[in-house]
């Protein structure tokens, strides 16, 4: 038996931060950072199911196309991921009533659509882009039991290497997206390849206003990495769902271009073009 005082259930049977109750979720969720994003998304349902809001975490459960989608905001971050996915996956596998796990696990379809920074000239602004490598510098997957046996170890130990890693910073994990998943949503109009989920929207990600950072280089070195874009969550996404069981990928849209100091604010037509791919394909 799970204790109250470890998964949190409220009075009305839904789980403490984001308000679900179990029959509220559907099998095919796609996640988005911004609260007003849910809204984006779910403007292209035929039918409306749910709609819960508590903190930065809005549902809306419906239909598109007869799939039944659940779209849900997780906030900036990885840190607030650590929160999604554990209580995404309580409401699937654990039994509410009697706290415990169920004998009859469930895999979750999980989808990432954000936005990003491109680290290339290849990745300029309106460019797709499918993560097929996460790398992880918030250290937050180090927590968790059996993180090696979900990552690639040996473009962890490259990466470590090439950007000469300072070792007080948390130690760099590389995610892998489910290859199924990304070949039927990456399809031949998004570019796949490394991005960086940073902890941070500027030290972490080598942007300097008033403070310097530790190295000014950094960005230099991810580059020649191959890494083509940072943004902020698909790590623990790909790595957290690897560890439970569930099939996960993040896509995001080039909104700035690191390469050729270039943004685009009006950024919403891309997004949900982007948007559109996703839901036909999940």
């Amino acid at each position: 038996m799970i204790a109250s005082s470890e998964l949190i259930i409220r009075e009305d049977g839904s789980v403490f931060h984001l308000a679900l109750r179990p029959e509220q979720l559907a099998e095919k969720v796609i996640l988005v950072g911004d609260p007003g994003r849910v809204k984006l998304v779910a403007q292209h349902f035929d039918k409306k199911e749910s709609e819960v809001q508590n903190r930065e975490f809005h549902s809306i459960t419906g239909f598109y196309c007869g799939k039944r989608i659940t779209v849900l905001s997780t906030g900036i971050g990885t840190d607030n991921i650590d929160i999604v996915l554990n209580e995404l996956d309580a409401l699937k596998n654990i039994d509410f009533n009697t706290r415990e796990i169920k004998s009859d696990l469930k895999s979750l379809t999980i989808v990432r659509i954000g936005t990003c920074g491109g680290l290339q000239e290849t990745t300029p602004i309106g460019t797709y882009i499918a993560s097929e490598k996460s790398i992880g510098i918030d250290g937050v997957l180090n927590y968790y039991e059996g993180r090696d046996s979900v990552c690639d170890l040996e473009t962890e130990k490259r990466f470590v290497d090439a950007t000469q890693w300072n070792k007080d910073k948390a130690r760099p994990y590389v995610a892998l997206a489910d290859k199924n998943l990304l070949e039927r949503i990456g399809g031949n109009d998004m570019v796949r390849g490394m991005t960086i989920s940073a902890p941070g929207f500027y030290g972490p990600q080598g942007r300097v206003l008033r403070l310097g950072i530790d190295d000014k280089d950094v960005n230099d070195k991810i580059r020649r990495f191959g890494v083509l874009n940072y943004e902020m969550e698909g790590s623990l996404i790909a790595g957290l769902s690897s560890l439970l069981g569930h099939k996960a990928l993040t896509v995001c849209c080039v909104i700035a271009n690191r390469y050729s100091k270039e943004s685009d604010v009006n950024y919403k037509g891309n997004v949900n073009d982007l948007i559109g791919k996703v839901l036909d394909r999940i």
